[in-house]
């Protein structure tokens, strides 16, 4: 089964346009270490009537935005052999300043994932 990384992440909505440059970026990093699939999402129906929203569950404020993604591997020992090559790609390091950050690394939240249903 494929095994996947998610996150969920708050974005000042004046930041998404970088936000979208560095994920692009990281799209194509990602793949051409083999990730099967890399997947960003911006909030946009977020109000819905049963459930913890979103917004809520990130504690977003006024003028953020939540961010939902996911990175598809082949398996789990695929995924932390791209991530190794990831992590020491000169394109990324050059991109991840962490001081100068779209978003706030504090209020991100990620983790792998074992496939439990698959369509």
């Amino acid at each position: 089964m494929p095994y996947v990384d998610g996150f969920v992440l708050v974005v000042p909505t004046k930041n998404i346009k970088a936000y979208k440059k560095l994920a692009t970026l990281g799209a194509k990093v990602w793949k051409d270490h083999g990730a099967l699939e890399y997947r960003e999402c911006v909030g946009d129906d977020l109000k819905v009537p049963f459930g913890l929203q979103f917004p809520k569950l990130t504690k977003a404020k006024a003028g953020e935005t939540v961010v939902f993604s996911w990175i598809v591997y082949k398996s789990k020992a695929d995924r932390n052999r791209v991530n190794a090559k990831v992590m020491k790609d000169p394109r990324m390091a050059a991109a991840c300043d962490p001081g100068n950050m779209p978003f706030d690394v504090k209020k991100m939240s990620w983790g792998g994932f074992k496939v439990l249903v698959g369509a």
